[in-house]
């Protein structure tokens, strides 16, 4: 590693942005030459096989628990690792489809506030 980089594996990162996962992705692919194979369809397959590996460690553990108190720390780094799957390929598809996700999650937040209000029952 070259004076001034960071291994990311090192650190622990506390607080970052949408735009910088999307630069770090776009510069992942760049790297590997795989632009080509990014188009909205592959991505969202992609991402849908990733939400199926998610749903695979839910699949026979019946409801649990906030926190996941009773999960083995490996059974919670899976998870993460799953979860990131998910959500890197979400940032990956809606930055090739030129969506702004952070602004489409924003008024998205705001449209539900307004269609179910903090009294309004759910359906």
């Amino acid at each position: 590693m070259g004076e001034g980089e960071e291994n990311v594996e090192d650190k622990k990162v506390k607080d970052i942005s949408l735009k910088d996962l999307s630069k770090m992705l776009e510069d992942f692919a760049k790297a590997r030459d795989w632009e080509k194979h990014h188009s909205p369809r592959n991505l969202l397959l992609a991402m849908i096989g990733e939400v199926g590996e998610l749903s695979e460690i839910f699949q026979w553990r019946g409801e649990v628990e906030k926190g996941l108190p009773n999960w083995e720390d490996s059974d919670k780094e899976h998870l993460g690792e799953e979860l990131s799957d998910v959500l890197l390929y979400l940032i990956r598809l809606a930055d090739i489809c030129e969506i702004d996700l952070a602004d489409a999650a924003t008024k998205k937040i705001v449209k539900n506030a307004i269609k179910y209000p903090p009294n309004k029952k759910l359906p």
